[in-house]
């Protein structure tokens, strides 16, 4: 267990992607791998308002639901750590004050439970003032409908904006960063790691695994009708992505582990990641996915793979 930046969240080394929630894994199946996370010593699941809004049928707010049923069934609470967003959500967009009390309140509904553990601003929102959005998750807290804030998707220039915005005005401060951020994508690590070490915040990397490429179970186009998300997986596969998927075989070999597993394992290895975000539509693939919260790669294994994602 690992603490997100200076707060009393206590969470697990994975943290369990609710994305499929309502999407490619149903109610039963949701169920499972919950079940399955928890029972290996999993704390920590992720999910937002918006998950599966895009599947059609849908609108929004399916994966908590589901998380909520879940919880309710399961009768215990406080040993699970549960994030969700505000913002993404066609019917409840932006950051707003008024839109983040209301995305709130049906989230705590979803979710059947009276505190949000970690809420995130799911994108910036231009149109709102910074002032007027981190007011509004203020009072959330100050009530104890939410234990601490956070940001996804942010520019470093407005993540800074914003922690100076919260220290002026004594507004509860994000304390972890959701930030796009992988073996064939890092970006982040230009002008976001720094921001986040110095400010003494935690990185809960999206598309940990690249949409599935970093598992390896996609080399060639002919892999396209695997699963749903097989096109996006397939868009890394070019010369950077053959050199990564490269470096992760024989470094996997070494360990005796899965693609997936180093890949995971390579993240949470950099100084400011606390828990990488990995989502699992079936009880078959948890097992990948909890083995990277042990696997320890050497120094000379994690400068292989950045020099192969350089």
């Amino acid at each position: 267990m690992t603490k997100i930046g200076n707060t009393d969240l206590d969470v697990f080394g994975l943290n369990l992607g609710g994305n499929v929630f309502g999407f490619t894994a149903d109610e039963q199946q949701s169920f499972a791998v919950l079940d399955a996370y928890t029972a290996a010593g999993g704390n920590f699941v992720d999910t937002a308002d918006s998950y599966s809004a895009f599947v059609p049928g849908n609108v929004g707010g399916e994966s908590e639901t589901i998380i909520g049923k879940w919880l309710a069934r399961r009768g215990r609470r406080d040993d699970i750590v549960i994030a969700t967003k505000v913002g993404s959500l066609g019917t409840r967009p932006g950051l707003s004050a008024k839109n983040i009390a209301a995305a709130a309140e049906d989230s705590l509904e979803r979710l059947q439970t009276d505190h949000i553990d970690l809420y995130y601003a799911h994108g910036d929102d231009l149109e709102t003032p910074l002032e007027e959005t981190l007011r509004a998750f203020d009072e959330l807290v100050r009530a104890g409908k939410v234990r601490h804030i956070a940001a996804s998707n942010y520019t470093a220039p407005r993540l800074a904006e914003a922690l100076a915005v919260s220290d002026r005005e004594g507004f509860a401060r994000y304390v972890a960063l959701q930030p796009h951020y992988n073996l064939v994508n890092r970006d982040y690590e230009t002008e976001l790691a720094p921001l986040v070490a110095s400010e003494g915040l935690s990185t809960l990397p999206y598309f940990g695994l690249a949409g599935g490429f970093l598992t390896g179970k996609y080399r060639s186009k002919d892999d396209a009708g695997k699963s749903p998300r097989a096109a996006g997986a397939l868009s890394y596969l070019d010369a950077q992505g053959e050199r990564v998927l490269a470096a992760l075989d024989e470094v996997a070999a070494a360990h005796s582990a899965s693609v997936a597993s180093v890949s995971l394992a390579s993240l949470s290895a950099q100084p400011t990641v606390t828990a990488p975000i990995a989502s699992a539509r079936s009880v078959e693939q948890l097992p990948d996915l909890l083995a990277a919260v042990s696997l320890e790669l050497t120094p000379a294994e994690l400068a292989a793979l950045s020099a192969a994602s350089a």
